[in-house]
């Protein structure tokens, strides 16, 4: 079972937690920044979506997800604030 789980793995390289952690070492605000840009262009894909003019449908998912890791750690960091 190992050896199929290695092969998966170097079959598709994980780049989520690379995500995840490079926007750990960024800043509240700069999380902030972040989230407006991608509000913006997830905004942006939805009307290309809506007139066919879409180059890349996947990049509404990749923005969807982003959108959600950058709230993940902004509620990450609230509670972390309050509980101490």
């Amino acid at each position: 079972m190992a050896k199929a789980a290695t092969k998966k793995a170097a079959a598709k390289p994980n780049t989520g937690n690379a995500k995840a952690a490079d926007m750990r070492t960024k800043t509240d605000d700069q999380l902030s920044e972040a989230l407006v840009d991608l509000k913006r262009e997830a905004f942006n894909l939805r009307f290309q979506a809506a007139t066919n003019q879409l180059e890349r449908p996947a990049r509404i998912r990749e923005v969807r997800r982003d959108i959600a890791r950058i709230k993940t750690l902004q509620g990450e960091r609230t509670r972390t604030a309050e509980a101490k």
